[in-house]
């Protein structure tokens, strides 16, 4: 990957509803230079895809916490996750606890609930979102204000 293809990243990640023309203009490129790089992009994982960015407060999840979770039964705790619409992020993790979630919840008291189902499958360390400074932060704009490309990795 050269800077040109973070560049493309960059302002995908911006927006994602760029139309080609646009892009191409942005980076100073010909639409079928353009078109070429972000299908190689796609076909190498680089873009896992194209998503609109929703506001949970918008969608009445006003209440957002990280959980460690400490559990013996990861089958079945992951089943819970899985079929848990609060549960929007789960990470594997080292160290004491295992898992770590980002849940969405309507306010405190279901989020209390939430906690209450969790129970029976281990041990929780809720953590509060009181405030969000950025979220998804921009990794492609990064690597271009350092300028050190990553080698892309054949057959990933």
């Amino acid at each position: 990957m050269d800077q040109t293809d973070y560049k493309i990243l960059s302002a995908l990640h911006e927006n994602a509803r760029m139309p080609i023309s646009e892009l191409s203009r942005m980076i100073a490129m010909s639409q079928p230079a353009v078109t070429e790089r972000l299908r190689k992009l796609e076909e190498q994982g680089v873009i896992k895809g194209y998503r609109a960015e929703l506001s949970p407060g918008k969608l009445g999840k006003l209440t957002s916490a990280f959980v460690l979770f400490k559990s013996s039964n990861c089958k079945d705790f992951l089943a819970f996750c899985e079929s848990s619409p609060e549960v929007v992020e789960l990470y594997r993790i080292s160290g004491e606890y295992n898992y770590l979630m980002k849940v969405l919840t309507e306010n405190n008291e279901t989020f209390a609930k939430f906690l209450d189902a969790c129970n029976p499958l281990g041990f929780s360390l809720p953590l509060m979102v009181l405030t969000t400074q950025f979220e998804d932060k921009n990794v492609a704009a990064a690597a271009i204000s350092h300028m050190q490309p990553v080698p892309m990795l054949k057959g990933l």
